[in-house]
């Protein structure tokens, strides 16, 4: 058995916490109506079947389900009463059929000494339950779906002040879930330095995604934030490349991108390195390039910080080294090359985004309709506050869709000395990505695993120097 950690044991999911959040948020957004009171009612994932076939597909838990309960039992639902403050917990059904296969579940004593709940009882009594409360309460859900169609007639789905107050409670993390996330960045951390150690077995994109899924399995953590992006040489241009399949014997750079999830709660870290652990001139011009850019804009994170501001000051940091490496045309003032937005093609993505339950966390308020291309794609567009969680990711990318049709136009071609711009495209991309705690002061970086290329050269040397047999004696 795979162990909490310290920090967290003998301690509960602060459900009923997250519940009243949810509730003050609800009640100061929200005209409540006629009812004199309100409740919240949220269903879980359940298991399900795949077509013709006795084998059910992969789970993953309703986020939300889990903010209210900490649960991540199937087939589980949960009810907040605002009024009477107080939570409670429907467990499926024992099915006696399935206690052969499966054993006995949960009782609802164990469920009671496990979860922060005021009840627990099995979803024979749900229907009957919430007839009762839509009495005196509008019961506000985010979906009627396949899981509680049952009760639909009793809830009132996709409120949009319901699903603010959710939003804006999930924002800022309380101790628990900070616990959660940097248990979280831990694992993701040894993960990402085996990748780097374990060269001599790596000759294969998929090799990579092995050795991250094998060491984060061994710590427990069963399920991935999110599908790896295990990529080598030009594929490092591709954002959210997932084929991870591709032999790297004949490239020179490697990005993953890989972050392993606990009890729900995500990791998200990027890390680059090269494949015989010597940096090429342009491959380290390119990191150097991106790790100022994450240190200066990471040196600003503080509350109050604006992160638009940021984000731009990591583009106005790439123009700069961009000019230095001649990439752009010197004929250009850094003013002039900042407002013709040439840069958006070699850092297309936002700076970062939230970070929590999901990779790409709730309540950032992005606006993927603003015309400004070095913005249209930031997932945070607003002003920082302590307990945010989020990752500072800059990004250099050198990729022929990305520049595809500024190659091919003389009034964009004007920015780009094109001979230089040619020796860097077996690169690919360049990401380096750490997840962050707003503090009152600043900012905790959860990262660990290096940035520093010396370092990382020197863990992939370490790695080289070992025997290949030995390597794969242990696998």
């Amino acid at each position: 058995m795979v162990d909490v950690p310290v920090s967290l044991k003998g301690k509960k999911y602060p459900a009923k916490e997250h519940a009243k959040k949810v509730c003050t948020h609800f009640k100061c957004k929200s005209k409540t109506g006629s009812k004199s009171d309100v409740a919240f009612f949220i269903s879980g994932e359940d298991l399900e079947l795949y077509d013709y076939c006795d084998q059910t597909k992969p789970i993953r838990q309703n986020r939300y389900f889990f903010y209210l309960s900490g649960v991540s039992i199937p087939g589980s639902h949960v009810l907040y009463q605002c009024g009477t403050d107080k939570l409670v917990l429907y467990l499926p059904n024992i099915d006696l059929d399935d206690v052969m296969w499966s054993g006995m579940p949960m009782s609802l004593e164990e469920a009671k000494d496990k979860y922060d709940m005021d009840e627990v009882k099995y979803v024979s009594d749900l229907k009957k339950d919430l007839e009762a409360v839509a009495e005196s309460s509008t019961i506000y859900t985010t979906d009627v779906n396949k899981f509680n169609q049952q009760c639909g007639q009793f809830l009132t789905e996709k409120d949009e002040d319901f699903f603010f107050a959710l939003d804006e409670s999930r924002l800022l993390k309380d101790s628990y879930e900070i616990e959660l996330m940097r248990h979280a960045a831990s694992i993701t951390d040894k993960c990402h330095l085996a990748v780097m150690s374990a060269i001599p077995i790596e000759t294969n994109e998929t090799h990579i995604h092995a050795e991250f899924m094998y060491h984060a399995l061994r710590q427990g953590s069963k399920y991935q934030s999110y599908d790896p992006v295990c990529c080598s040489g030009p594929n490092c241009s591709t954002l959210h490349y997932v084929k991870n399949d591709e032999e790297i014997d004949s490239k020179r750079s490697i990005l993953i991108d890989a972050g392993a999830e606990w009890e729900c709660y995500a990791s998200d870290v990027t890390r680059c390195f090269p494949i015989n652990g010597d940096w090429s001139k342009e491959h380290l011009e390119i990191y150097n390039a991106v790790l100022k850019m994450q240190s200066t804009t990471m040196k600003m994170i503080k509350p109050g910080a604006n992160w638009d501001d940021l984000h731009l000051t990591a583009h106005k940091i790439m123009i700069d080294e961009f000019l230095k490496l001649g990439i752009f045309n010197s004929k250009f003032s850094a003013q002039e090359l900042y407002e013709s937005k040439i840069s958006a093609r070699f850092f297309p993505h936002g700076l970062g985004h939230l970070l929590g339950m999901d990779t790409h966390d709730v309540g950032g308020r992005p606006n993927y309709e603003d015309p400004d291309p070095l913005l249209q794609y930031l997932r945070l567009r607003r002003t920082l506050q302590a307990g945010m969680v989020l990752t500072d990711e800059p990004g250099i990318y050198f990729s022929p869709f990305l520049l595809k049709d500024v190659l091919e136009d003389e009034s964009k071609m004007k920015y780009i000395n094109k001979d230089v711009l040619d020796k860097y495209w077996y690169i690919g991309g360049v990401r380096i990505e750490d997840d962050l705690l707003v503090t009152e002061s600043g900012y905790e970086n959860f990262t660990s695993i290096t940035s520093d290329p010396k370092e990382i050269s020197k863990i992939v040397k370490q790695g080289l120097s070992k025997n290949k047999d030995a390597f794969h004696n242990v696998i």
